[in-house]
């Protein structure tokens, strides 16, 4: 009886180490920055739901901190060098903050290339896999995507036609929506989004190009009249690629169970259900703010649409020309395979 009884003993003081052990595993605690508001459909419905699932996964092993609005310090172009320096263990951000740095995942933001959010963001991961490794060198990339597709918010007048662009100036993101403002007519100034809603009250700009994934983040749909989409069933005016990227350190530093954690819950998936969001709420949400505020929104004609396709179809030419000058002499090549794989993943959608 007395050695069935330190048999059990010895079990039980095994069992209470081996939770002691686990309980004592270190929680790690993940660093999040980007530049919009933490109510933001971006934090609030990808990068918070998201998060809360691996820190599920991980039984809390895994933990995140938001920094919303910058608050870690910085500019918006700085985010991609503090996760490569590892100011923030993860930030989203917006490559073409930082101009020239990243010319091929810029064929994503041509214009009029894409008619779904969902199926660019797709393409996008795929063609980083293959050919993005120098861009992307110094950061771990967890997903790849595209906003909701780009419209003009102007606080004067709406813009029906091509002519109504003359005299406007313009916030432009990056120098693809610099390029495609000026040859449509009106006159480009370049800044981050935290700065549209002061520029449009002070009327430095009289409208925007943002999608409207930033309408309740601004609340621009207060600050502007006029909303113009593209035609129904058009490809959109451009899209604006965006990245959710690790510190490499940081990640190199979890445990293998928490690598395959983050593994699991990242790459195409992640960026497919980014795109899906984009696509859809987001869109929803827009038009819902801008209609309670009693604003217009105006849908091109598609022969008009046919009109600023034509306007700035030179574009193309002018994104081959800078790409095979930072030395990709498969410049021709490269946008072709961007424009199939959006295709592919188009046909792949559930009509």
């Amino acid at each position: 009886m007395l050695r069935f009884s330190k048999t059990l003993l010895a079990l039980f003081a095994s069992a209470t180490f081996s939770v002691a052990a686990t309980a004592a595993e270190p929680v790690i605690t993940l660093k999040v920055h980007h530049f919009l508001p933490s109510h933001s459909v971006t934090q609030a419905d990808l990068l918070k739901p998201w998060a809360d699932k691996i820190t599920k996964e991980s039984d809390g092993r895994i933990q995140f901190q938001f920094y919303p609005s910058m608050q870690l310090g910085g500019t918006p172009p700085q985010l991609v060098d503090q996760v490569r320096d590892g100011v923030a263990d993860i930030v989203w951000t917006l490559p073409g903050y930082t101009s020239g740095r990243f010319p091929l995942i810029s064929a994503f933001e041509q214009p009029f290339m894409s008619r779904s959010a969902e199926a660019t963001s797709q393409a996008m991961w795929d063609f980083i896999q293959a050919h993005g490794q120098k861009e992307f060198a110094g950061m771990h990339l967890l997903a790849t995507h595209v906003t909701d597709g780009a419209l003009v918010h102007t606080t004067k007048k709406p813009i029906k036609q091509m002519s109504d662009f003359r005299g406007l100036k313009i916030r432009a993101a990056n120098r693809t929506s610099t390029r495609l403002i000026s040859l449509l007519g009106g006159t480009p100034v370049a800044m981050p989004v935290p700065q549209i809603p002061e520029a449009l009250s002070k009327g430095v700009v009289d409208g925007a190009i943002v999608p409207w994934d930033v309408v309740p983040a601004l609340k621009l749909h207060e600050l502007v009249k006029y909303h113009t989409e593209m035609a129904p069933g058009q490809p959109a005016l451009m899209y604006t690629v965006m990245i959710l990227a690790m510190n490499p350190a940081s990640y190199d530093k979890l445990p293998a169970d928490l690598k395959k954690i983050i593994d699991d819950n990242s790459g195409r998936e992640l960026s497919r259900q980014a795109g899906h969001l984009f696509d859809t709420q987001v869109i929803q949400t827009g038009h819902e703010l801008a209609k309670q505020q009693g604003n217009e929104i105006y849908q091109l004609p598609v022969e008009e649409q046919n009109k600023w396709m034509k306007a700035v179809s030179r574009m193309d030419q002018d994104w081959v020309k800078e790409v095979k000058g930072k030395g990709y002499d498969n410049a021709d090549a490269l946008l072709q395979e961007a424009r199939q794989l959006i295709d592919k993943y188009s046909t792949a959608q559930p009509q």
